[in-house]
C-alpha cells in the first residue's frame, strides 16, 4: 500500500510539475528575471503550494500517517554555513538552469540529452556536499 501511494503522490507531483510549468527553464528563468522581462506566474504556483501545505501542518497534531508511521516534526535550525552553502548553489543551478532537483527528475523523460547532464551534475553536486561542507568547517576552524 505504501509503495502504491508513494507511486501516486509521486506521479502527482510530477504532473503538477509540468501542468504549473515549473518544469519549463525558460519560464522559471522568466520568473527570476526581475528586471527583465518578469514572469509572476510561478508565484501562484508557489503561493498555491505553500498555503494548503501550512494548513496541512496546523492540522497534523495528534493525527497519523494514511500509510502507517509517524509524521516528521519540524526541527528548528539555526542559520549556519551548511544552510548558506546549499541555498547558495541551489539558486545558483536554478537561475542558471531554471531548474530545481523536483523539476530536473520530472523532465529526464522528454528533456533530451541537456536534461540528462544537468541531471548527473546536480547527482555529483549532491555526492560532494558533504566533502564541501568538511572543507568550509575546517575553514572555519581555523578562522
Amino acid at each position: 500500500m505504501r509503495i502504491l501511494l508513494a507511486l501516486l503522490s509521486g506521479g502527482l507531483f510530477g504532473a503538477g510539475l509540468h501542468i504549473s510549468g515549473m518544469t519549463d527553464t525558460g519560464k522559471v528563468q522568466g520568473f527570476l528575471d526581475l528586471f527583465g522581462a518578469w514572469d509572476p506566474t510561478l508565484a501562484f504556483v508557489m503561493g498555491g503550494a505553500i498555503v494548503p501545505m501550512a494548513i496541512a501542518w496546523r492540522m497534523v497534531p495528534g493525527r497519523s500517517p494514511l500509510a502507517g508511521g509517524t509524521f516528521a516534526s519540524p526541527q528548528e535550525h539555526g542559520l549556519d554555513n551548511k544552510l548558506i552553502l546549499g541555498s547558495v548553489l541551489f539558486g545558483v543551478g536554478w537561475g542558471l538552469i531554471g531548474l530545481c532537483p523536483g523539476p530536473a527528475i520530472a523532465s529526464l523523460s522528454y528533456g533530451g540529452w541537456r536534461g540528462a547532464v544537468f541531471f548527473i551534475a546536480m547527482l555529483v553536486g549532491m555526492l560532494m556536499a558533504p566533502f564541501m561542507v568538511r572543507r568550509v568547517d575546517e575553514m572555519n576552524a581555523r578562522a
